[in-house]
């Protein structure tokens, strides 16, 4: 069995709230299972790999999502191909607008996305922050949020989850999130998949059922993970 390959885009410009810390999440829980596993970095200039089995992006300020923007738009039609030929993706806050059409700052900056989910953000003057919980098909997530980016869904794109307490996608509809496909986009830092294991399992199970592997993961012990989770859904805004 080839090693699960994730790619970790701008582990560097894209990693203001732990976000690295999902990639930890899903090497572990792969290794506790004693499945292969290989993390590849890919940075501003660099090319994606072959074989890519799963995806991770993360939320960055908003002056290097400019920057990041443009190497995004390089990239654009590999990552529309391996969203149409079902690779797993997971993208966290800035990454989550730059897979959308468009973010439109507050300043009245356009800044391209590359189109993977049927998403649109403007930016606000007001900043969206605090200790977040939602529920999902895969139970309540727990996070943490800090956007100016009120994030609208297409017709295409269906919500991830459905928010407890916390603002999530624009602060009105009661989103958070969006799914298309095996594309997950989200507001939730923390980082999200360590008070989330059922969600981390499912990643990883669409990843191996793609290529054709058992997706039939071994149980774990998740019980400090979701006494984690219960404490942080406790906590005031």
């Amino acid at each position: 069995m080839r090693p699960l390959r994730i790619v970790h885009l701008y582990p560097h410009e894209m990693n203001i709230y732990g976000d690295t810390g999902n990639v930890v999440v899903l090497r572990r829980r792969l290794e506790w299972r004693d499945l292969p596993v290989e993390i590849v970095p890919v940075g501003v200039g660099d090319d994606l790999p072959g074989d890519v089995d799963l995806i991770l992006g993360g939320g960055g300020q908003d002056a290097a999502q400019g920057e990041i923007g443009e190497d995004f738009q390089r990239r654009g039609p590999e990552l529309r191909a391996a969203a149409a030929d079902g690779v797993v993706m997971l993208a966290i806050c800035g990454a989550y607008q730059l897979l959308g059409h468009e973010f439109n700052t507050s300043a009245g900056t356009r800044i391209p996305g590359v189109g993977v989910l049927d998403v649109v953000t403007n930016g606000s003057g007001t900043r969206l922050i605090g200790n977040h919980a939602v529920d999902s098909e895969w139970g309540r997530l727990v996070g943490y949020e800090n956007h100016s980016g009120l994030t609208t869904l297409g017709g295409e794109a269906t919500p991830l989850a459905r928010t407890v307490p916390g603002r999530g996608n624009d602060g009105k509809d009661g989103t958070e999130g969006c799914v298309q496909g095996n594309v997950f986009g989200t507001y939730l830092h923390g980082p999200v998949l360590a008070k989330s294991p059922r969600f981390a399992d499912e990643l990883l199970r669409r990843a191996l059922t793609r290529r054709g592997d058992s997706g039939d993961l071994a149980p774990l012990d998740d019980a400090l993970a979701l006494q984690a989770a219960e404490v942080a859904a406790k906590r005031p805004r």
